[in-house]
């Protein structure tokens, strides 16, 4: 596949924005309200694609509903990781057909990952004949312009060729919330680990100009918002084609250096590219969480190997170590796939022993699925399902008991945390995050703290969150 970067230019944004213009004059011709709804699945990239997508809705003249009976336009925003999600969102989405003979003027939408599979696409062609437009994350961009052939045309529109992706500048956003933000720092991913579907699916890896990350992250903060989280399939890759003599980590230190007070995050980083020099500049920048997601897949070598992870187990526990010496007290957590074809319960058993080593703070798990067009979908799959399920269930017990020990030792200790919600459970006030991103229960406090650092006394927690009070002053 070609690698070079398509980078729209800024006339060809303006068009979209033209489609914008042209669609509000419609809607507002119609002297009724008109609503959209945005169905966001899987990652965070897909929820700040979706972000993107509000926004362009927004400028078109719609408001927004979590009612897809009440809606005028439905995007389905998909995700294509796992097999089970894709079953979810297929039937969810078949049953709009009844939304849809209700409000035949509706217009449904299926886009993200799952909307780049050939296989899905057709599907869709074939048997989801109510859903109007489909297009894959390479032309987000033109969202503006497909939907305004459907409501001046009608006809279906499938816009899902493979490319290797571009980048688009001046999109419009709607974010979720003023507390947290999404900043996509680049897309696509090179490293074709031989489960993943990725880079079929959201193209090469292609990086944002630094200058247009920097600008989207001053405006935030001057915005207000307080949690920055930097998005790509491999963060750490940041730069390698842009030919300039920026990484990563010089990335995390310019925006380290914003005047401001707020956290940055990012996510997701490959083992592989790792560098101490990363680790350096986490441990001298204080506006960067102390907290890591490096995914490990997998404890023994021969399933990374097969995995094609490019290290090993030896090297991804020296990068571990090397993380902890530069910042102690990291909030670390991880990957891991249970089951990859081939894989045998003593293999599985040294991924049992990593955990032990490492000691995660959370673990997110899955059993191995397997996706078409993958190289893992035609490997030898001897292990019975309920030995995986077997195996899967001693991973999480095992996890789970290391994460109430973690927890357990915050006990006593007052943090500085980030208020970020309203506590939806009885007994609490409100959510906080400490800055490894542990979600903590606030027992008193009204809403005019949301947005603000407050010191919280940790007085108790289980084995997937905290609980603690607001220290006096």
């Amino acid at each position: 596949m070609e690698r070079t970067t398509v980078r729209i230019s800024p006339e060809d944004i303006a068009r979209q924005r033209e489609f914008c213009e042209k669609i509000q004059e419609r809607l507002s011709a119609q002297n009724k309200e008109y609503l959209a709804f945005v169905d966001t699945y899987g990652c965070q990239q897909n929820e700040a694609d979706s972000e993107r997508i509000r926004g362009y809705l927004r400028d078109m003249g719609y408001g927004f509903t979590q009612d897809e009976n009440a809606a005028d336009v439905i995007v389905i925003n998909t995700c294509a990781i796992r097999e089970h999600a894709e079953d979810r969102v297929l039937g969810n989405v078949g049953a709009l057909v009844h939304s849809k003979r209700r409000h035949p003027g509706q217009v449904i939408c299926l886009c993200g990952c799952m909307a780049q599979e050939p296989q899905v696409a057709e599907k869709i062609r074939e048997s989801y004949r109510h859903v109007d437009i489909v297009f894959g994350p390479h032309a987000l961009w033109r969202f503006p312009e497909l939907l305004y052939r459907v409501l001046t045309r009608r006809g279906r529109i499938f816009e899902n060729a493979e490319e290797p992706g571009s980048i688009a500048e001046g999109i419009p956003v709607v974010r979720q919330g003023d507390v947290k933000a999404w900043v996509s720092i680049m897309y696509g991913c090179n490293n074709f680990c031989t489960y993943c579907i990725v880079p079929y699916v959201r193209g090469r890896e292609r990086s944002r100009l630094p200058e247009d990350v920097l600008a989207e992250v001053r405006e935030l903060v001057a915005q207000g918002y307080k949690d920055i989280t930097l998005l790509g399939q491999n963060v750490n890759s940041y730069g390698k084609d842009l030919g300039l003599e920026m990484d990563f980590a010089d990335l995390l230190e310019q925006i380290n250096d914003i005047p401001g007070e707020f956290l940055i995050r990012f996510m997701t980083s490959h083992p592989k590219d790792a560098s101490q020099k990363l680790f350096e500049v986490m441990g001298r920048c204080g506006k960067i969480a102390p907290v890591f997601h490096l995914p490990v897949q997998a404890g023994n070598d021969r399933v990374l190997k097969a995995m094609n992870r490019h290290y090993d187990r030896a090297a991804y526990l020296d990068k571990v170590k090397r993380l902890r010496e530069q910042v102690p007290d990291v909030v670390i957590t991880s990957d891991i796939i249970v089951g990859f074809p081939g894989e045998t319960t003593p293999e599985f058993e040294e991924t049992l022993s990593l955990i032990e080593e490492v000691r995660f703070d959370a673990l997110f798990t899955f059993i191995f699925s397997p996706r078409v067009g993958t190289p893992a979908a035609k490997m030898e799959d001897p292990m019975p399902m309920a030995e995986k399920k077997a195996n899967f269930q001693r991973l999480v017990d095992a996890q789970n008991a290391i994460s109430a020990e973690k927890h357990a030792a915050y006990i006593g200790k007052t943090l500085r945390c980030l208020v970020d919600g309203v506590c939806q459970e009885e007994g609490y006030a409100l959510t906080a995050r400490t800055p490894g991103n542990r979600l903590v229960r606030v027992v008193e406090g009204d809403e005019s703290l949301i947005g603000t650092f407050r010191e919280v006394k940790i007085t108790g927690a289980n084995t997937w969150s905290l609980w603690g009070e607001l220290a006096q002053a």
